[in-house]
């Protein structure tokens, strides 16, 4: 399993190409280096997946029941404007320009990496996001990295019993 992590500050150039940082190209599995998907993210991002990654989404996706209607839905929405790319030699991929219009895209971009997949944002926009949810985040850490154990009172030993009775 690939496992991307770090946020890395990248430049596109005139032609709207962006070149993977080294760290990035060496996680990807070597029979797929040449190969990703890029996708239109739920924020105002783009998303990329190494293609082995991207497959087992697809097929989750597609074996959906294209007779209920919300299962159609999603299938559209999900799967809309995503584009398999190859890297160049230089580890370049060519953002269309749809999907830099629709993550806002400009010269400047940030990649996070999250485990599986690697997004792309507007620094700016990324910024923005994440502020606004900094009091969500507080909860979501509460709820996925809090104890539900009550911590019990530490049982004091007979010394630090007596050195509490002489300090009173």
């Amino acid at each position: 399993m690939n496992s991307f992590s770090s946020e890395y500050e990248c430049k596109l150039d005139d032609k709207g190409r962006l070149t993977l940082p080294a760290r990035i190209k060496s996680t990807l599995p070597e029979n797929e280096t040449m190969k990703i998907v890029l996708k239109r993210g739920f924020e105002t991002c783009l998303t990329i997946y190494p293609h082995d990654e991207w497959e087992k989404i697809y097929e989750k996706v597609v074996s959906l029941n294209e007779f209920v209607k919300e299962d159609r839905l999603f299938q559209r929405m999900y799967l809309r404007g995503n584009t398999e790319l190859d890297l160049d030699k230089s580890g370049r991929v060519g953002i269309p320009s749809s999907m830099r219009k629709y993550a806002q895209l400009e010269k400047e971009v940030l990649l996070v990496g999250l485990g599986n997949r690697i997004e792309i944002w507007n620094p700016d926009v990324y910024d923005e996001y994440l502020f606004s949810q900094q009091e969500k985040f507080s909860v979501l850490a509460e709820k996925y990295l809090g104890s539900d154990e009550v911590s019990e009172p530490k049982q004091q030993s007979a010394d630090e019993e007596d050195d509490l009775k002489e300090a009173s």
